[in-house]
């Protein structure tokens, strides 16, 4: 059987896998979260003590990688992360052919998890979809005509950074109510926080923070994306108001891609989608009242979950190797 390597840097996590081509089940599979504070050196170890776990004595066909930042996909460079330090113009692809004498592909995580969701999960048997991955950032990859489409600077897809509130609040990137602003873990997390922080006679009312402020212990500087979703779902109207902005971004996000492009399916994954049925309701109404009547998409969940950039890095793999 012909061994694939499929690894994933995400903003938080470094995942790696592998698998026989033709199988859907992983032979072995490990993850690690990154450690707070650390940069691609401290990852790049850590990836690397993974891969050597994984492989013992055997030796992949081809490597696919999904990175969590900007890529050039044709030189397998990568640009940045905008979650930890140290990646700035690393030729990644060119150090791991060095290290394992076979062929690497990179490309960013929102290309890398659509390409998965393409080839082995919702998207299946779409020729055009969009994906969308809401998480620590808020990023898009296409899948057109059947194959990716980066752009031509390979940028394509970067929903996260399309304003939808002039007036919002200040993102990463230096401009205003972004969708990524509004939509991502940490910002929801930042904005349920500013809220508590500013209004402490919010406290009065059960409903309006309480019910985030038990789940933290008082201890606002641990809420996060994920604990917001909690919140709203127990019934927290603070925390509903902060999901329903969130929801709302990427509601008006998605209706202007939808008039733009016109996929078929938009695919949504990452840790925010899982936030419950309110969450996915405002979604769909928003961005069908900011679509055009006569733009016809869907918009439904990724299947792969948190597998979908290492699934999309087997597909890269499989690509480069065709």
């Amino acid at each position: 059987m012909t061994l694939i390597l499929a690894l994933d840097f995400g903003g938080t996590k470094l995942a790696a896998a592998t698998v026989n081509i033709g199988s859907r089940k992983w032979l072995r599979y490990e993850r690690r979260l990154s450690p707070v504070g650390a940069d691609a050196s401290t990852d790049s170890e850590i990836m690397r003590s993974l891969i050597y776990s994984l492989l013992k004595d055997t030796k992949p066909a081809a490597i696919g990688i999904s990175f969590g930042g900007p890529v050039d996909a044709s030189t397998g460079t990568v640009r940045l992360s905008h979650h930890v330090a140290g990646w700035e113009n690393i030729p990644l692809k060119a150090l791991l052919e060095e290290e394992f004498g076979v062929a690497v592909d990179v490309d960013n995580d929102a290309n890398v998890a659509a390409l998965g969701e393409h080839r082995f999960g919702a998207g299946q048997g779409y020729d055009s979809l969009f994906y969308i991955t809401v998480s620590t950032g808020v990023g898009g990859g296409w899948i057109l005509n059947g194959k990716p489409w980066r752009g031509a600077g390979g940028m394509a897809g970067e929903i996260g950074h399309i304003v939808v509130d002039p007036a919002g609040p200040l993102c990463l990137c230096g401009k205003r109510g972004c969708v990524e602003r509004l939509a991502s873990g940490p910002y929801m997390a930042q904005n349920a926080r500013e809220i508590l922080e500013k209004e402490p006679q919010r406290r009065g009312v059960l409903r309006d923070g309480e019910i985030l402020r038990g789940l933290v212990g008082d201890d606002l500087t641990l809420l996060t994306g994920q604990l917001v979703s909690e919140a709203a779902a127990a019934g927290d109207d603070l925390a509903k108001e902060v999901l329903h902005k969130a929801a709302w971004a990427l509601g008006v996000g998605i209706g202007n891609v939808a008039n733009l492009m016109n996929p078929q399916r938009f695919v949504l994954g990452g840790g925010v989608t899982k936030a419950g049925e309110d969450f996915w309701r405002v979604v769909r109404q928003v961005a069908r009242e900011t679509a055009l009547p006569e733009v016809d998409f869907e918009i439904v969940p990724a299947t792969l979950g948190d597998d979908a950039p290492l699934w999309g890095g087997v597909a890269l793999a499989e690509m480069g190797m065709a």
